[in-house]
């Protein structure tokens, strides 16, 4: 059954430009996350607090943060990797955070030189401290559906990481496509094991478009009950693994295909056009 209505969760600011090697000016970045709220996006995932020298083009989260016009009913999410990383955030006025951890113990290595126990661990006192302040929290759980160093994932693998965030106090959980590799059968393969122990209204399908197969990933989801996606506007954050093939799934794709399914999402196309071509304005 086609859901009424689905959420579209905006990555572009953090995970779309983290990948991007020019750096954008922080005046840019705020305009962009004010123009995406404006769009009718309800949620836009706005920096990431790791350390500066991690992924410099997102070193101004400091600057970043408490400079967006916020509007209300909209959440602006920042990526934290530890209590260092969650009192910057903090003091820069989140209200919403979200943590990032793998399904393949060799992508949690390569990525966060952490084993994913470690990761949990270190993200304990992160969404204690959310929880206590009130925010809002998402758990990212990447490769979900392939891995670049260890190939295939085991599904049990996939629903173990997330029940463990979702134990941990995660508001949300976040499935990862991280190198879009899955294809439609995958979608109902790695989520069902989930799902018997997940509410399905806590999960989000994150979705790369590498080999032209998101949206047919997204009508999958749909059909497993999945209302909640992720997008990058105008498909920023090219796959790292993949040199030249797109990245994330772009909002303008996934948005105008469920307002084709007369699916609702509250967001204005042309207004979220004008948010794409600015960024790639900053770009070129």
């Amino acid at each position: 059954m086609t859901p009424a209505r689905v959420t579209v969760v905006e990555v572009g600011p953090r995970d779309g430009l983290q990948n991007e090697a020019a750096i954008v000016p922080t005046a840019a970045k705020v305009r962009f996350i004010e123009m995406l709220a404006a769009a009718g996006l309800p949620v836009v995932e706005s920096t990431s607090f790791v350390h500066p020298a991690a992924v410099p083009q997102l070193a101004d989260a400091d600057q970043v943060l408490p400079a967006i016009a916020r509007r209300p009913g909209v959440r602006y999410p920042v990526l934290v990797p530890n209590m260092r990383g969650m009192e910057r955030a903090i003091a820069a006025g989140a209200d919403a955070v979200a943590v990032f951890t793998a399904a393949s113990e060799a992508f949690s290595q390569a990525n966060i030189r952490m084993t994913i126990a470690e990761s949990l661990e270190a993200f304990s006192p992160v969404l204690a401290a959310a929880r206590a302040a009130g925010m809002w929290t998402r758990g990212y759980v990447s490769t979900a559906f392939g891995c670049p160093y260890q190939g295939e994932v085991d599904p049990a693998a996939v629903a173990d990481v997330a029940v463990a965030l979702d134990e941990l106090g995660c508001d949300q959980i976040s499935v990862g496509d991280t190198i879009g590799v899955a294809e439609p059968d995958d979608v109902g393969r790695v989520l069902s094991p989930l799902l018997e122990r997940v509410p399905v209204e806590r999960l989000a399908l994150h979705l790369h478009d590498t080999r032209g197969r998101a949206i047919d990933n997204a009508e999958a989801g749909l059909r497993l009950g999945i209302t909640t996606f992720d997008a990058s506007a105008s498909g920023l954050g090219g796959c790292p693994f993949a040199p030249g093939a797109p990245g994330n799934l772009a909002t303008e794709t996934l948005v105008s295909w469920l307002h084709g399914l007369g699916i609702e999402t509250g967001v204005d196309e042309p207004a979220l056009f004008e948010a794409s071509a600015y960024i790639r304005s900053q770009l070129s």
